[in-house]
């Protein structure tokens, strides 16, 4: 049987009543209890590394997540990692970044409601990811919720109580998990045997993600360049500016560039991605300031790459290079 690890981070999945709403408190090995048949799937071994509510998670966390895993890495055939579904899709997406070309798997999934409650989805999405991970052909990091397999650089949360609550964005599910039955729709290609990941040690968290508004000005995005190293713009429809590459946003665009900051421009629109060459007030502003753009990349997936990328290196030329490298499909052009 395969030896899997289990990482608790906490989570829905993980709380109870405190008497001010619910908060995690349940252990790893409380969790692995109350789903006893695991036990017949694998060796499980459990970790509990934090025990946070997601809307606490972020960039040092992931880096806390994915030095675990590094650590362990050798010991295992695969990992779990319970997590609050808040923030779990920009885990996963985080962790696919931070730890790339993994011939083992990764799994991440939590719940809707707690595991100790009768009517709840976290004994089978914590079953249903063991099944996925003890399959010889699973690898890399992804998300498992609701009988779907979705990549870590896909997934998005887009409802906030129903158990259906992820879907895949603009990427076909790679598997589906019925009656403890794992159907695959994608197969990719496997690692060559000896095949080791790659593991990145560094974010920059200093990304700002600003959402356009009608009538908004630019003031904001003037007044914060200080504080961030780059900003995620999110426009309109496939996207552009107000003013085009004349408004005060692109004068504003100008400044960021000139202080040596990155740029980038995506669609709020949650499919299709964006396109700035559709329209002028998108193709003036590419042809005059170094913007980059996330196209069809979702938006957990733009924020964590663009923290990674910046991670790895200040300079203009490779930051491009390295936020268009496609990974784990966050980019089809």
């Amino acid at each position: 049987m395969k030896r899997i690890l289990m990482l608790a981070t906490g989570g829905t999945i993980a709380s109870k009543e405190s008497g001010h709403g619910l908060s995690p408190a349940i252990t790893s090995e409380e969790i692995l209890q109350c789903v006893p048949e695991i036990g017949e799937l694998c060796h499980v071994e459990a970790m509990q590394l934090m025990n946070l509510d997601s809307t606490n998670i972020g960039p040092a966390h992931w880096l806390e997540i994915s030095a675990a895993l590094e650590e362990n890495y050798a010991l295992y055939d695969g990992f779990v990692v319970t997590h609050g579904t808040d923030t779990m899709a920009y885990t996963a997406a985080a962790l696919s970044y931070l730890i790339q070309n993994s011939p083992k798997p990764i799994v991440i999934t939590g719940s809707q409601k707690s595991i100790l409650l009768h009517n709840t989805d976290a004994r089978l999405n914590l079953y249903n990811s063991f099944v996925y991970v003890t399959d010889p052909q699973s690898h890399d990091v992804s998300l498992v919720f609701d009988g779907k397999v979705i990549l870590g650089t896909r997934a998005r949360k887009e409802r906030t109580k129903s158990f259906n609550a992820f879907s895949s964005v603009d990427y076909p599910e790679i598997a589906v998990i019925r009656d403890g039955r794992l159907i695959r729709y994608l197969t990719p290609p496997p690692y060559l045997y000896g095949a080791q990941p790659v593991f990145y040690h560094r974010l920059e968290a200093r990304v700002l993600l600003l959402t356009l508004i009608p009538g908004m000005g630019a003031e904001a995005l003037h007044q914060l360049m200080g504080h961030y190293k780059a900003v995620i713009c999110q426009s309109f429809g496939v996207g552009g500016l107000p003013g085009g590459g004349d408004g005060p946003f692109a004068q504003t665009i100008g400044e960021w560039v000139a202080h040596g900051k990155t740029f980038v421009m995506m669609t709020q629109v949650p499919y299709e991605g964006s396109d700035m060459a559709v329209y002028q007030v998108g193709q003036q502003v590419k042809e005059q300031f170094p913007v980059l753009e996330a196209y069809n990349m979702t938006m957990e997936a733009a924020v964590t790459k663009l923290m990674w990328v910046l991670g790895q290196t200040d300079k203009p030329e490779e930051i491009q290079r390295l936020f268009y490298l496609p990974v784990q499909h966050d980019l089809i052009r």
